[in-house]
Formats: C-alpha cells, structure tokens, sequence
C-alpha cells in the first residue's frame, strides 16, 4: 500500500521539493509541474520514486520496531491511578516521539539521496556515487534537522493518534459492555 501511495504522491513531492529551491523561481506548484515536464519529460515527474520507496519501508518498519521495543520497556501506568487514562496517553507520546526520531534518523540518508536525485537528475546509483565523492559518508547526516521535522513529527504522530483512537474505542467498548462477573450471575 506505502508503495502505491509514493508512486500517486511522487509528483507532488518532486514538484514541491523543487520549489523549495531558491534558484528554482517557480512561483507555485503547478508551475514546477510544467516546468519538470518541459524540462524531462512525464517521466520525470516520478524521478526520485525508487529512493523514495526505499525509505518508506524502513521508515515505517524501524519506527514500528523502536515503538514495540519502547512497548515492553516503558513502565505500565497503574490501571487504579485517577490518572490511568493520561498516563497511558503520555506513555503512548514517549513510545511515539523515539518511536518517530528513529524512523527520520534512520532514513534520513536516503531523503538526502532523493532530494539531490531531484537537483542533479541522476540515477540512484550516480547519486550516491556524487554524495559520497563531495561529502564522504557525511552526506548520511545532511539536513538531518529539517528531517526531523518533515519525518519524525508526522511519523510519531501517525503513531501516537493510532494509539488513542485505539486506547479510546478500547475504553468506550468496556464500558459499554456488561461486566463479564456480572453476567456470570
């Protein structure tokens, strides 16, 4: 699903990604549509898709991991504390946070692959190649800050709304439903 997703969204991304660029002069979207079409081809409106498909896997699957391992080494809140349902919600927000940082920090090299893949307009390969020849295995921390930003907050935060929801309809469904001593009688 996470790949069909990057491959309808990849336009949109390279288009936005090459507005970010100053020396662009592209005063809108639809404007670095025409001009990456103009300039390579309907093909290269998905330039850029393989990293970017690279990164998606491993950025869900390392962060899912980190929140599982965060999962089972977390203190459990006291199901008997007045306070049970924001201590689960906090316990959740720490699982979320780390579980979001390590997703972004993980990928982050291949968002710096991608992203010069749109500048350069070389293959994955020839990209890399360039990275490492200018900057040497630097090149896996660049723009690590921004990354934090565009990746781990939304990452942690697909994660900690799915743990509410799932905390609330899973609080609102017991109680709803008849305690099972109570029915045994």
């Amino acid at each position: 699903v996470s790949t069909v997703v990057q491959c309808i969204n990849q336009p949109i991304v390279r288009a936005s990604i090459t507005l970010h660029n100053p020396e662009s002069g592209l005063p809108n979207t639809s404007a670095a549509f025409r001009h990456i079409y103009a300039n390579h081809g309907l093909s290269g409106l998905w330039h850029g898709t393989s990293a970017g498909i690279l990164k998606t896997v491993p950025k869900y699957c390392s962060a899912i991991i980190v929140k599982d391992i965060m999962e089972e080494h977390l203190p459990r809140p006291d199901p008997a504390s007045p306070t049970y349902d924001s201590d689960r919600l906090w316990r959740s927000a720490a699982k979320s946070a780390t579980a979001g940082v390590a997703g972004a920090a993980l990928t982050n090299p291949l968002d710096v692959i991608r992203n010069e893949m749109f500048k350069t307009n070389l293959s994955l390969t020839e990209t890399v190649k360039s990275l490492y020849r200018q900057m040497g295995y630097r090149f896996v921390s660049r723009g690590m800050g921004k990354n934090m930003i565009a990746v781990a907050i939304p990452v942690g935060c697909t994660i900690f709304f799915t743990d509410a929801l799932i905390q609330f309809t899973t609080k609102n469904t017991n109680r709803n439903q008849p305690d099972r001593q109570q029915q045994a009688k």
